[in-house]
């Protein structure tokens, strides 16, 4: 709920501030220049402007290669109640700020849901793939792919007919982005997201359809969420877990 940002960079020099004139526009309560980010294959590097204070884990800094956030330790920077960290996909370099006293935070809520109902927590089978395949997801970003590994399908059955549902390996869990007929009205339109336990030998596995919640990307114009592929779009409606209501989603309209 903090985002309020996200640039994508090509190599070369950016400006980061609240100046009209920068790069990469921050709001009012920023410095009019905080510093300068160079980019290049090997990650995004900044400079502090003089005079500017922008801290690391609590310390200051004035020159700096901002660890992105595929790496073990990823670096956060801030300045006042801003701050803003380096992402990376697809091998693209991106910076997404956040604002630890973002109004929308104050003013966000309440989630709406489907009344909780039982018969929405299923018995799923996981069939295997004769070897895990890695899935060719599209994101919410144009030309920005997800690729998670996949051990297989989940089949279960809802009112008496079979569905499946691809499966990614998250952890020690099953990861599932799934739309269905409610995605036209009711829930997110690029679809929800659904954990389930990695079942063991026998294959057995709940999806619990009243623990399904939206993504990111259903609050913000700045998260990089992946959207439910075709094989993964249910014919039938599943009135179970989190709606969608568009006046919680904060635009890039209105971010600055």
């Amino acid at each position: 709920l903090t985002q309020i940002g996200l640039f994508w960079l090509d190599a070369g020099t950016y400006t980061l501030g609240s100046g009209e004139e920068n790069d990469i526009r921050l709001p009012a309560t920023a410095a009019t220049e905080i510093g300068v980010m160079q980019v290049s294959g090997e990650g995004v590097h900044m400079r502090v402007s003089e005079g500017v204070e922008v801290l690391n884990a609590g310390e200051p800094v004035t020159d700096i290669l901002i660890a992105d956030d595929t790496t073990p330790e990823p670096v956060q920077l801030e300045h006042g109640s801003i701050a803003w960290t380096v992402i990376k996909r697809d091998n693209r370099f991106g910076v997404r700020v956040r604002d630890f006293e973002h109004p929308f935070v104050a003013t966000f809520g309440p989630l709406p849901y489907f009344p909780v109902d039982e018969s929405w927590r299923v018995q799923g089978t996981l069939k295997r793939y004769d070897a895990p395949r890695i899935a060719d997801v599209g994101t919410v970003i144009e030309g920005l792919g997800y690729h998670p590994e996949s051990p297989g399908v989940v089949e279960f059955e809802v009112g008496g007919q079979t569905y499946e549902l691809e499966a990614y390996t998250s952890g020690e869990r099953l990861f599932f982005v799934f739309g269905d007929a409610t995605s036209r009205d009711d829930t997110y339109g690029a679809g929800r997201f659904l954990y389930a336990e990695t079942p063991g030998e026998d294959g057995q596995t709940i999806l619990d359809f009243n623990m399904s919640y939206s993504p990111p990307c259903a609050f913000n114009d700045f998260s990089t969420c992946p959207v439910a592929s075709p094989r993964n779009r249910l014919p039938i409606r599943i009135e179970a877990g989190e709606k969608y209501d568009k006046a919680l989603h904060y635009s890039a309209e209105a971010s600055l």
